[in-house]
């Protein structure tokens, strides 16, 4: 049988809530007394521990994780250990030489073991039920921690920054000077980003000077214009 399921345990905080206490069986994860019936008394924080399951055997509640239990089948109890067999009898020393005026003392009673200790019902060997083990403490998951995205991009002539924190947007992207575009790659020392970035900025120079002789040829002819009509 399976261990405890996301459906067995809502029947169980339906159970209760009703206050019954359900009857659950230790699987082979929960080691010696895998077998054992017990019963669930409280369901506490999931996300605080994987042991949730607060279950009741014999005088103790411990806490177990779904995996050590299972719905108990019906009519199920727990397995009693058979009586172990009474300690074998010592053989007695041999006793003095006979003497032929003293009486031969009687033998000596062998000595018997107590018998063994009954139930008010009758006549069945009852054996204490071992005392619940509680299993190894799996160790608590570590949850992740945050995280942050920045992003340096360039694209359309302009280089862009931008931030996120998971899927939310902490800062959208905004232009920024290449010159403050280049002391951030500065600082990423990877292979082939340097060599990628430099490739941007030369023809971002060729552009820019090919703009600017543009710009001195019309402003040439602007101002030859300007002294013919002088």
């Amino acid at each position: 049988m399976a261990a405890l399921s996301a459906e067995d345990l809502t029947g169980i905080e339906t159970a209760l809530a009703a206050g019954r206490k359900p009857k659950v069986q230790f699987t082979e994860a929960a080691g010696q007394i895998a077998g054992q019936i017990g019963q669930v008394v409280a369901l506490t924080d999931r996300s605080a521990s994987d042991e949730f399951v607060v279950v009741r055997f014999g005088r103790d509640e411990l806490p177990f994780s779904p995996g050590d239990l299972r719905i108990a089948p019906r009519g199920a109890t727990a397995p009693v250990k058979k009586a172990a067999p009474p300690p074998a009898e010592p053989a007695l020393p041999p006793g003095p030489a006979l003497m032929i005026d003293k009486p031969v003392p009687p033998p000596r009673a062998a000595a018997t073991a107590p018998p063994p200790a009954q139930d008010k019902e009758g006549d069945k060997d009852v054996t204490a039920a071992p005392a619940p083990r509680k299993a190894a403490a799996k160790p608590a998951k570590a949850k992740p921690g945050p995280t942050l995205t920045v992003t340096l991009a360039y694209g359309d002539g302009e280089w862009t920054v931008a931030a996120n924190q998971g899927a939310k947007a902490l800062a959208r992207p905004y232009v920024i000077r290449p010159a403050e575009a280049l002391k951030i790659v500065a600082l990423v020392d990877v292979p082939g980003v340097q060599e990628a970035v430099d490739l941007i900025m030369t023809a971002e120079r060729a552009e820019a000077q090919a703009q600017a002789e543009r710009l001195r040829a019309e402003l040439a002819e602007v101002e030859a214009r300007l002294a013919e009509l002088s």
